[in-house]
């Protein structure tokens, strides 16, 4: 039989003044975060975000150089090797910068947004279920393979697009299972190794190298395509992916206690501070109750918002724009740790995972918009992102909480 037991004020006093002296007892000292294990495991996680985004972005910038003609009535999937030349036809006067030996290819607005947009395509079905598979499994194991797996298909881009569109575009698909699944599944490691008074900072460190990457691909994409070749801007940052995916395999452990580097301090400070946590594996996700709960919602739909404009942004507003992207990092985004830590790498996925509908659609209604009306269509484009941002930010502003939520919480019973 399950009921609730009364204290009388004597015996209250008493019990709050020994769980006074037990907060205490168990409150650790604070270690400092200068080369602490857990701010490297951080930085770690800053170098892989970095280099997901920029192999993400990097179609972006050479698709200029991957095309000759960006009219409508352009071929569906053609190609031509050497210079492109001028609306004239004079070879003398094309961009002699470019490499010879860089195909371009016939692709129709329409058909660019579609390769655009397929990258999305993988991020509404797996960063809901990466983030619940790291939480399984380990975090080292899902990001590292799916690491791996992003840049070796980052290195084979260039071939798929010599292939055929229908190559390209089946290798940005899975290119996309691949980069939502190391966002996703990266969330489930600061359950054991994030106190939960520093999980915000440590998540910042960690996202902020999404902006970074996203920063350097868009100031060296473009230098690269037109000293080398466009298909070197893939090759180096495919490269640089395997390479990061070397120092993941060789740093990162799913907890502290199995970790080789990490200082006896540390490791007694990260225990005692998540040994404060009152949480329970085997209490099951309330899926209606998350289903039923505004302020999941309104963390979805602003996540949503601010992925619609990550990549089509007017140039005079470009640094202001992400200059201000920072501080949806170290909100909206880490906001399931708040309201939901018990579900966090679930919830953190399926919003992220949410979110990536925008990729998939705002370059395909571009596309066609600026295939109605190539002149004035990109003044539609950013009315329509105006909008969707506008309304994210209204909802979330009225829905969004902090507190951790009713069906978020452990259920304790007294059993008599």
């Amino acid at each position: 039989m399950t009921t609730k037991t009364e204290l009388s004020p004597t015996a209250r006093e008493s019990k709050n003044a020994q769980d006074m002296q037990v907060d205490e007892v168990l409150i650790p000292r604070k270690v400092p975060s200068l080369c602490s294990a857990r701010y490297g495991i951080a930085l770690v996680l800053h170098l892989c975000n970095f280099t997901t985004i920029a192999q993400n972005v990097i179609m972006n910038i050479t698709m200029v150089a991957m095309v000759n003609s960006t009219s409508p009535q352009s071929q569906f999937n053609g190609s031509s090797e050497g210079l492109p030349v001028d609306s004239f036809g004079d070879l003398s006067k094309a961009p002699k910068s470019l490499s010879a030996k860089a195909p371009v290819y016939d692709w129709s607005p329409q058909i660019q947004g579609i390769i655009f947009g397929a990258v999305g395509y993988g991020g509404i079905l797996t960063m809901a279920p990466s983030g619940y598979l790291a939480g399984r499994v380990g975090t080292k194991r899902v990001v590292g393979i799916s690491l791996f797996a992003t840049s070796f298909l980052t290195l084979c881009i260039p071939l798929a697009a010599d292939f055929g569109i229908v190559f390209l575009i089946i290798t940005r698909i899975v290119q996309g299972l691949s980069q939502c699944s190391v966002i996703g599944g990266q969330f489930a490691i600061w359950e054991k190794w994030g106190p939960p008074h520093e999980r915000s900072r440590l998540c910042s460190i960690a996202l902020s190298g999404m902006l970074l990457g996203c920063f350097s691909a868009i100031l060296i994409g473009g230098f690269i395509s037109e000293t080398l070749g466009w298909p070197f801007v893939f090759y180096i940052f495919g490269g640089v992916g395997c390479v990061c995916c070397l120092l993941w395999f060789i740093v990162i452990y799913d907890d502290p206690i199995s970790y080789p580097w990490i200082s006896t301090s540390e490791k007694e400070y990260i225990i005692s501070s998540l040994k404060q946590q009152v949480r329970s594996s085997q209490q099951p996700l309330p899926i209606k109750a998350v289903l039923r709960s505004l302020p999941i919602w309104s963390i979805c739909l602003g996540c949503f918002s601010h992925q619609c404009s990550s990549y089509i942004t007017a140039t005079a507003l470009l640094t202001l724009s992400c200059a201000l992207s920072t501080l949806c990092q170290s909100g909206i985004y880490i906001n399931v740790l708040d309201i939901a830590p018990r579900h966090s790498s679930f919830l953190m996925g399926a919003s992220r995972g949410f979110s990536s509908m925008a990729p998939v659609i705002v370059p395909t209604v571009s596309g066609f918009l600026l295939s109605q009306d190539p002149e004035f269509g990109w003044r539609n484009v950013f009315f329509l992102l105006f909008a969707i941002n506008l309304s994210g930010l209204i909802f979330y502003l009225i829905f969004g909480e902090a507190d951790v939520q009713d069906w978020a919480k452990e259920r304790k019973l007294t059993h008599l």
